[in-house]
């Protein structure tokens, strides 16, 4: 029996307006919760926030949507839909990636293309490997969801469920690396089902062949890209959730919470008190656990993901040989991960994301302009370099990326640029990002499913916990999860009580 709050949960205050927290309250509010969602920026979304500047819409995190009917599922609490709220642009390819040798290959989710753009790349042999790969992350992916990942632990026993020994039969405890160079021999393809790794933390070497379910994502289940960019789907959310009847309070941040025993009893703003039965608490771990007034005892202290430097630039160009988004992966593989999660140091010889999203929606900057964000992965502040030393450090390695991708290909991009905005690890920090990173705590074993910090902390009974740093974990879909498992440890999984409209109109044909 999964554990629930206990007593009175009428009125749950949600602690920001993120996506997981917008998920929470949706969830809460078609379980005929009253809910008031609190958040201390000027409008929804966290980490996928937005800048305005010269004419150019900057989504400011996460830039790939993967498993959108997992946000449906938070309009559907409601009786909305995610068609009804946003426009979304499946993206073909998925991604474009470039590799050191000059070789080109496009990701494409659809089962026969990728086929036939692997013949075309490395031959006949790998798109047989590729066939096998694709069938065994869709075993692994359905093993995985429902017991593993879309799940509330309460204890390790948990685990004990015919599906682990399927997901030990599938080689999901062996080493992700090695379990797809069983299906694919060619290095560059193996990076292609691999690197997803750096989103959990950990080395492709010494990452689970289980987190090959973010690959599943990513390569086998569908890119999209939401029409007014990735912030459009957190605007949408808080919309839904306010035509629902909830309170959201922008601009306010949470400076206490009161208590009663085990209980909390209010949550303290900088402009009053709210009063609550339960709380859903979506900040990074050390901000939350210094409101509680407490952490969890773990035996050893939490390792975080490295960090990324992003170089968000508006340019009077653009280059043709760039997709919607485009891997520029460097010679070097596992030294880089090493540099990333072992010595501390940047990246020497880099694998950088740049997206292009005006390849999808030119709205996003001024006619003829074009909007490209350049992700490059580095160490966070407590292996790496602090986040005073980034001060200086920061421009230097802007110049570094732009003079890279010259070389690689994007001849004239420093000339290009008309706007700009760098974010470091130290303005993550300075967000309240522990480590300053914003991918939070890492997926090793011992932060992963029972043994992440869970959404319930010993010794206040009320609380409940969502976002990255908690079960499920890193990521927009696992985020989205997040906030619905933390809806579920106070409703007690209550199904919701508004049924969805029979027909729906588009945002473009509803009503004014």
């Amino acid at each position: 029996m999964t554990r629930t709050v206990p007593g009175r949960t009428d009125h749950v205050v949600v602690v920001g307006a993120g996506l997981s927290g917008l998920s929470a309250a949706l969830h809460l509010l078609g379980a005929g919760r009253r809910v008031t969602v609190v958040e201390r920026d000027a409008s929804p979304g966290g980490r996928a926030g937005r800048i305005v500047r010269g004419g150019y819409h900057i989504d400011t995190g996460p830039t790939v949507l993967t498993m959108p009917h997992l946000a449906d599922e938070a309009f559907a609490a409601v009786g909305d839909s995610l068609d009804a709220r946003v426009d979304l642009v499946p993206l073909h390819p998925a991604y474009r990636a470039r590799f050191a040798d000059g070789s080109t290959l496009d990701v494409h989710t659809g089962a026969e293309a990728m086929e036939a753009e692997i013949e075309r790349f490395a031959g006949a042999h790998e798109a047989a490997g590729y066939r096998r790969l694709r069938a065994w992350l869709e075993r692994l992916y359905q093993v995985q969801m429902r017991r593993f990942i879309d799940a509330d632990f309460d204890s390790p026993l948990r685990l004990l469920h015919p599906d682990l020994a399927r997901l030990a039969a599938l080689g999901g405890f062996g080493r992700l690396d090695a379990r797809i160079g069983r299906f694919l021999h060619d290095e560059r393809l193996r990076r292609v089902f691999s690197f997803q790794a750096l989103y959990a933390g950990v080395a492709p070497e010494r990452a689970l062949a289980a987190y090959a379910v973010i690959a599943y994502m990513d390569t086998v289940a569908g890119v999209w890209f939401p029409r007014g960019g990735m912030h459009a789907l957190p605007r949408a959310m808080a919309d839904a959730a306010a035509d629902a009847g909830a309170d959201l309070r922008f601009g306010e941040t949470v400076t206490r919470l009161e208590r009663s025993g085990d209980r909390i009893t209010a949550v303290v703003t900088d402009t009053g008190r709210i009063a609550c039965d339960a709380v859903v608490l979506t900040p990074d771990l050390p901000v939350t656990y210094g409101l509680l007034g407490r952490a969890p005892r773990r035996p050893v202290g939490l390792r975080f993901s490295p960090s990324a430097v992003i170089l968000h630039v508006g340019t009077d160009r653009t280059w043709p040989g760039l997709a919607h988004h485009t891997i520029s992966f460097g010679a070097a593989w596992r030294r880089t991960f090493a540099e990333l999660t072992q010595s501390g140091s940047l990246m020497s010889d880099p694998s950088l994301l740049v997206t292009r999203p005006t390849a999808t929606d030119p709205s996003l900057a001024p006619p003829g302009r074009h909007l490209h964000y350049i992700l490059a992965p580095c160490p966070n502040t407590d292996l790496g370099p602090g986040a005073a030393e980034w001060g200086e450090l920061g421009p230097r390695y802007r110049d570094n990326l732009l003079g890279e991708l010259e070389r690689r290909g994007l001849a004239g991009l420093a000339a290009a640029v008309e706007e700009e905005c760098v974010v470091t690890p130290a303005d993550w920090q300075a967000q309240g990002h522990a480590a300053g990173s914003p991918f939070s705590a890492a997926h090793t074993f011992a932060q992963t499913g029972p043994f992440r910090p869970r959404n319930l902390v010993r010794g206040t009974v009320n609380a409940v916990l969502a976002g990255c740093g908690t079960t499920p974990g890193v990521g927009v879909p696992t985020v989205l999860l997040s906030g619905k498992l933390a809806a579920a440890r106070i409703t007690g999984g209550t199904r919701p009580r508004r049924p969805r409209p029979a027909v729906r109109e588009t945002p473009e044909r509803r009503p004014a």
